[in-house]
């Protein structure tokens, strides 16, 4: 059967039960109108032919019989999963359900793969992420999922929009690795014979859009990061970065938590959701505590950047904090203590403020704690969905702050920073005051589509071969 280059339905399955669903069964319209979609349920009985067509908006009944169906038999002979055109009557059957009275059909094409069930699904939870393409048509969470992602990135896009934010693309190829605290990967440009970095983070280049007097600015993008994979982690992920000048943290955390509670309004219909099978208010103000008070809040022990070195070694040791690095300082191990006793335990929303400099080169010095930087993480549900600092605008100071990432770097850190001389050649020029936030949206989705693991929420995420 030749297969046409083109179709064009004219209505939708969501279309039809729009106009038609208060028919009154064997009602006949006289309408006639054309659809497309895979075949999700074939229902043969003789001399009448049932199939369910499922296109991009949901399902509508095909009804077939030999007197008015062209090409019955072959009609009847089709597959589980194939893709046909059809044109015919709006009618409801004696049952009640409203179904087109299929005249003529087309073969558009053909599932020569079996295809599930689509009152079943798929079974085998690694084959729906292998096979997104089957999963979105048997599995309706699943599609439904990644609606609620796409709506969500287009809202946010707007609510930013509508608050004078700017939206940009910076380089995904990096010279330098920069932004974040993480491993990069690694790539080779050829006719520059010059060895490149996927981004690890925005950051960098969004800033100097700020000190090119964009005054608030943000992308919506891929980041990549050459790390480990689990159901909250994939190496490549979608992160929303935003700057804006003249605020500090204070002022990314109403922009947070406030983004947030428009998002679950928009797309839950309320603030207050479960998760986990536990509520979830998501509405403002969300809590403020600094990470040494929850620390000691969930931990029972009081830390301090100022403690001794060896007594913090102890105090992580003795909270379960394994394979402690000679090289670490008091900063690295208040975070290690913190992350060990203390993140997963907060159900949140919480903004976790206040973190050693050590473990923040990125941070403007705290304004009355020292050693410690304007910094903050949202913790919702026991995961980081948001960092965010008064960004670090003096450039002496951050380039004291490289040397002592490049420091840690050749004595092993992987995930520490280098010396960026473009980047503090725009901070030379002057950054004013800047607040910087960055959400992962993947755990955005995930936490308001009521999902645990982050392969739900990515079309298609890295996977390990199949054997």
């Amino acid at each position: 059967m030749t297969i046409p280059y083109r179709f064009e339905p004219d209505h939708t399955a969501a279309a039809l039960h729009d106009e038609f669903d208060e028919l009154a069964p064997e009602a006949e319209t006289g309408v006639i109108v054309t659809v497309a979609g895979r075949l999700m349920l074939h229902r043969p009985m003789g001399k009448l032919a049932f199939f369910t067509l499922q296109d991009g908006s949901g399902r509508i009944q095909l009804f077939c019989t030999p007197k008015v169906t062209a090409r019955f038999e072959e009609l009847t002979a089709l597959s589980h999963g194939d893709w046909i055109g059809a044109k015919g009557e709006v009618v409801k059957t004696r049952t009640g359900e409203l179904s087109v009275r299929v005249h003529e059909w087309v073969l558009l094409a053909e599932a020569r793969r079996p295809f599930p069930d689509k009152w079943h699904g798929i079974a085998d939870v690694d084959t729906r992420y292998r096979q997104r393409y089957v999963d979105l048509w048997v599995t309706d969470e699943a599609r439904r999922t990644f609606v609620m992602r796409s709506r969500m990135l287009s809202l946010t896009r707007r609510w930013l929009e509508d608050r004078g934010f700017v939206e940009v693309e910076t380089p995904l190829l990096h010279p330098i690795p920069g932004g974040a605290l993480a491993k990069p990967f690694v790539t080779h440009h050829n006719a520059l014979d010059l060895d490149l970095y996927l981004r690890i983070a925005p950051e960098l280049y969004l800033k100097r859009l700020v000190v090119g007097g964009f005054e608030r600015v943000f992308e919506i993008g891929r980041v990549f990061r050459n790390e480990g994979i689990g159901y909250r982690w994939n190496p490549e992920f979608t992160m929303l970065e935003l700057y804006q000048a003249y605020a500090d943290y204070g002022d990314m955390m109403r922009l947070t938590e406030e983004l947030v509670a428009f998002l679950a309004i928009e797309v839950c219909g309320t603030r207050s959701i479960d998760y986990a099978g536990r509520a979830l208010d998501l509405g403002p103000p969300w809590r403020r505590a600094t990470l040494v008070d929850l620390v000691e809040e969930h931990a029972g022990v009081r830390i301090d950047v100022r403690m001794p070195v060896d007594e913090l070694r102890r105090i992580a040791t003795d909270h379960g904090v394994e394979k402690i690095d000679d090289a670490w300082g008091a900063g690295k191990l208040v975070l290690e203590i913190y992350e060990k006793t203390t993140e997963h335990e907060l159900w949140g929303p919480v903004f976790v403020l206040d973190y050693p400099r050590e473990v923040s080169p990125l941070a403007r010095d705290h304004r009355e704690v020292p050693d410690t930087v304007e910094r903050f993480e949202a913790i919702v549900a026991g995961r980081e969905l948001a960092n965010a600092f008064s960004e670090l605008v003096d450039p002496d100071e951050q380039r004291r702050r490289f040397i002592a990432q490049s420091a840690a770097k050749v004595a092993g850190d992987d995930e520490a920073m280098l010396v960026d001389e473009e980047y503090l050649r725009a901070l030379e020029h002057g950054l004013p005051p800047t607040g910087g936030l960055g959400i992962g949206m993947d755990r955005l989705v995930m936490l308001l589509a009521g999902v645990e693991s982050i392969r739900n929420v990515i079309l298609f995420p890295t996977l390990r071969p199949e054997a």
